[in-house]
């Protein structure tokens, strides 16, 4: 095989420095100029023939494993800088891996994708397609995301490459950084094309950009270069827009034949025929591997989704396994492996004229709170927020409540998924087992990825906050799924004629736990007569209480003798929960107090017992003094 030609990296190719911002806004420029010149930075860089572009199947890329890819030695630098320019930062390869690694979970970076083609519903989007197609070089897999929203022209292309730009400029987009494009794409593999067809300001324009991390490393480069190519679209006709030069055109176009999935330039256009009159289709290829050598992302076991590997634990069908199997049927569960499941909760409002389609059919959303029962509303003011708004909380059980032991709160940020089931209450407690919650907090920033938000004093407070609405919610609807305290507890306790209530109600050893309700063992009904099931016994007709008995979980000790019963039943069963309540909530304040006590005493001893080795020394010490001079007085 004849050795490749010197390949060059014409003038018009980006590249990309952090001399970016934010803040960058407004309407698109057209490309109406026959030359228009790029925003970004443009050096001319040649390499050498020891650095001639390699042919991409003769020698693997390193480390395919995303984990593993960042560690690759760092050639010497290329001095950019010309006579007269002024010094600026530089944006190495590495940094594309670095900065990819803010996404722990890949589909957290998938997630990135879909809020970019959402936020294309304000242009016109009433799709985007999620699926796989193969690499006609080699046949690998490649993930495809398309949308029909309004395009990016060539100065939009570039913008998308670079790092740290957003267009987005209304408060309702989800996109805000201008990083979220290239952390997603070289977080899901190391090579992403793009094809986007625009028309803006009566001119049709259609452009291809190429951000190949395998390019960048195996050549050597110590920045990082996006090649790009624009077509003038006006005239229903391709016409090449030059930026500099048609040779420096064509060199482009000679660097994304030689590092894409296409041989040629007929197969670059071909991919524009499925996109419509405007849209973007986004192509990411060399997918990563995972530590065993194979595919991150599952496309064999269920053509209609995609699937995390290493996430997915498969139950068994044994008895045994059940209980396993019930609660990796919940979508609580099935969001960590499945695409499917996770798109379908990702956005909180359903959409009315736009579809996510994966591989082929829609994805169903999913309003939690409509598989909810006994469900109402709580309400949480933020201190401190800017815009001074109520937020409401939708709170309920699931259906299959007591028997599945899954809880949290599914909090939004501008109508998309940033925490799914949160758990707020202790580990180990029962308290609020199967208690869901579905809000929306604009008030807080999320973090750059997305699946968390920044820790701030206004999410502590709505953390805080969350807390106590389990535990109000709770205390008022836990009955009406069959939720009782086991024994000793205040609200319910087992309708048994041979079971001696409990004085106070409260075992002051032990932290309350709820269980629920066994098949067969009805709840008591407390609305005829509050007292009955609270370990309150009447004796025949007469009215009448004896004095061991008492009220469970009453600050009363005892009842005398003759008590009427008609005297107590005018306290309400509220009062009366809430009096048990109080009394919960004192005893763990002492048990509290009991284990702060316990640690200071384990305090107390151990010092004591340094005290007691440095008395011994100290003893021993002054022996041997008195010993010395007790010998130099005798000598």
């Amino acid at each position: 095989m004849p050795p490749k030609p010197e390949s060059k990296i014409p003038q018009d190719t980006a590249i990309i420095d952090i001399e970016s911002s934010d803040d960058e806004g407004g309407a698109t420029p057209s490309a109406a100029a026959p030359t228009p010149k790029p925003s970004i930075k443009v050096s001319k860089v040649e390499i050498s023939p020891q650095r001639a572009l390699p042919n991409p199947n003769n020698h693997p890329p390193g480390s395919q494993s995303f984990w593993k890819a960042g560690a690759y030695e760092i050639g010497p630098s290329k001095p950019l800088r010309e006579q007269g320019d002024l010094e600026h930062a530089r944006v190495h390869p590495k940094f594309l891996h670095s900065n990819a690694t803010s996404h722990k979970w890949a589909f957290g970076a998938i997630a990135e994708l879909l809020d970019n083609a959402v936020d294309e519903m304000g242009n016109g989007a009433t799709y985007v397609k999620v699926d796989r197609i193969y690499n006609t070089k080699d046949n690998s897999p490649v993930l495809l995301f398309q949308d029909n929203g309004g395009g990016m022209d060539p100065e939009g292309m570039r913008k998308c490459m670079s790092l740290g730009y957003s267009t987005k400029t209304s408060n309702n987009t989800i996109g805000q950084y201008g990083n979220g494009f290239k952390t997603s794409t070289m977080r899901l593999g190391a090579d992403v094309i793009v094809f986007s067809r625009s028309s803006r300001s009566g001119k049709a324009t259609q452009s291809i950009g190429l951000l190949s991390y395998t390019f960048l490393r195996r050549t050597g480069q110590d920045d990082v270069i996006v090649p790009m190519i624009d077509f003038d679209m006006s005239d229903h006709w391709p016409e090449p827009i030059f930026c500099t030069s048609p040779t420096d055109w064509s060199t482009n176009l000679q660097t994304i034949l030689e590092w894409s999935p296409f041989e040629s330039k007929d197969d670059l256009m071909l991919q524009f025929e499925d996109i419509e009159s405007h849209g973007t289709k986004v192509l990411i290829y060399n997918l990563w591997l995972n530590d065993e050598g194979i595919y991150e992302l599952n496309f064999d076991d269920d053509e209609e989704d995609i699937r995390l590997r290493d996430e997915v634990n498969q139950g068994g069908s044994s008895k045994a396994n059940k209980k396993i199997a019930e609660l990796q049927s919940h979508i609580s569960y099935c969001i960590r492996y499945s695409l499917r499941a996770y798109a379908s909760i990702l956005y909180l409002r359903k959409f009315t004229n736009f579809k996510i389609i994966l591989r082929g059919k829609p994805v169903e959303q999913l309003d939690i709170v409509e598989d909810l029962k006994h469900t109402t509303v709580m309400t949480y003011k933020p201190q401190n927020a800017a815009s001074g708004e109520v937020v409401e909380t939708k709170i309920g059980f699931i259906k299959e409540a007591p028997a599945l032991a899954i809880s949290g709160f599914n909090v939004y940020h501008k109508n998309r998924l940033i925490r799914p089931f949160w758990k707020v209450t202790a580990d180990g407690s029962s308290k609020g087992n199967g208690v869901i919650g579905v809000l929306e907090a604009n008030f807080i920033e999320p973090a750059h990825d997305k699946q968390d938000f920044e820790r701030s004093n206004l999410f502590y407070r709505l953390e805080s906050r969350l807390k106590q609405m389990v535990s109000d919610y709770w205390k008022g609807y836990s009955h009406l799924v069959g939720f009782k305290p086991v024994s000793g507890s205040p609200f319910y306790v087992k309708r048994d004629s041979t079971m001696k209530p409990q004085v106070g109600g409260v075992n002051a050893r032990k932290r309350p736990q709820y269980e629920p309700v066994h098949l067969g063992e009805p709840v008591h009904d407390l609305t005829t007569n509050p007292l009955q099931g609270l370990g309150v016994a009447q004796s025949g007709t007469s009215n009448e209480l004896s004095s061991d008995q008492t009220f469970v979980g009453s600050s009363i000790e005892s009842v005398p003798k003759g008590t009427s019963v008609d005297a107590l039943s005018s306290m309400s069963i509220e009062q009366i929960c809430e009096e048990n309540i109080q009394l919960f909530r004192r005893c763990e304040d002492y048990m509290e107090k009991e284990k702060n006590l316990l640690f200071t005493i384990e305090g107390i001893e151990k010092e004591l017992e340094e005290t007691k080795k440095k008395c011994a020394q100290l003893s021993s010490h002054l022996e041997n003094q008195k010993k010395q001079q007790s010998l130099q007085k005798q000598t």
